[in-house]
């Protein structure tokens, strides 16, 4: 089964769209999805020079841009923008470099009309790189 674009469902733009596929959604359930890192990333060239690390609060990021994907593709949350409430146990378990690929998994927890938890890691290969638990809230897109 093939989603829409990122582009087409989250308010994020280059250069801070941090997932370029999505390879499965469960309406109300959660989402997997992909961020290729090539390399060319700026951040990149001063995280760290000599030892390119990706940073940790951007793997959050896109933990938390693939449960917003995954909030926004239910007609329920239509015009409305989710934004960070808050992280908890958050856990950095892996490096991740150049040429990695991130495979991104969030299940949805508890929603409510003005809120909502989801639980998110990010994997490299089988080693999981990032866990944490996202909180968020909602904003009217407009």
């Amino acid at each position: 089964m093939t989603f829409p674009a990122p582009i087409e469902v989250l308010p994020h733009r280059a250069p801070f769209l941090l997932l370029d596929l999505v390879t499965d959604l469960r309406l109300g359930e959660g989402a997997v999805g992909e961020w290729h890192l090539s390399g060319n990333e700026e951040f990149f060239i001063g995280h760290f020079p000599g030892r390119p690390t990706l940073p940790g609060v951007l793997m959050l990021e896109a933990i938390a841009q693939l449960g917003a994907y995954a909030v926004l593709s239910d007609p329920t949350h239509a015009g409305k923008l989710p934004l960070f409430g808050g992280v908890e146990k958050a856990r950095f378990r892996r490096q991740v470099v150049p040429g990695d690929t991130l495979r991104l998994e969030i299940t949805l927890g508890r929603m409510s009309a003005r809120a909502g938890k989801g639980s998110g890691r990010a994997l490299v290969g089988d080693a999981v790189a990032c866990e944490a638990e996202i909180l968020f809230v909602f904003a009217d897109a407009d």
